[in-house]
């Protein structure tokens, strides 16, 4: 099974009430190949809610406990609890569904795969994973960025009798 950010299958769960609506992610997810989450909706954030950004090192830092490494929402406040139980929730939810690979939306705190914000507050990113996306690919689970949700990339994780079906669509 594929899991996906949810705001790549039009879920407007975006810290802003926005969604980052991928044409590929809602066909794995109407034909089952897919499931959809968001661990800052896991954690009990709302929508929309405070942006916010590891600061003081990376999401390995914030998974090893390391004090002074801290997931910060721009008004100061410290949301690193929250964060963390978001990414446990998530992984139960991940282990009780088989998921094989993971498609992620880049440059959030969670679940950023390539790049996050910098932690600064300055709209700049850096290369770096999201608390979530550094869970999985600790537990040996692949993750791609938005970026490289392309059917090539999919193709290996859905039943083989719709890869005609997803290349006619897609390709």
């Amino acid at each position: 099974m594929i899991l996906l950010s949810a705001c790549l299958a039009g879920f407007n769960v975006r810290y802003n009430g926005t969604n980052a609506q991928n044409d590929l992610a809602k066909w794995l997810l109407l034909n089952g190949q897919a499931i959809t989450m968001c661990p800052e909706i896991l954690a009990g954030f709302s929508i929309p809610r405070a942006s916010a950004e590891i600061n003081g090192g990376t999401a390995a830092d914030i998974l090893n406990q390391v004090e002074k490494v801290r997931v910060l929402e721009e008004n100061g406040r410290d949301v690193t609890s929250q964060f963390v139980h978001g990414v446990e929730l998530g992984m139960k939810i991940v282990a009780e569904n088989d998921i094989q690979v993971a498609f992620l939306k880049d440059g959030s705190p969670t679940c950023g795969v390539d790049k996050v914000y910098t932690g600064n507050f300055d709209g700049k990113k850096k290369d770096g994973m999201g608390v979530f996306a550094q869970s999985l690919q600790q537990q040996g689970i692949p993750v791609f960025s938005d970026q490289q949700l392309q059917v090539a990339n999919v193709k290996p994780f859905i039943t083989p009798t719709l890869t005609a079906k997803l290349e006619k669509r897609f390709c």
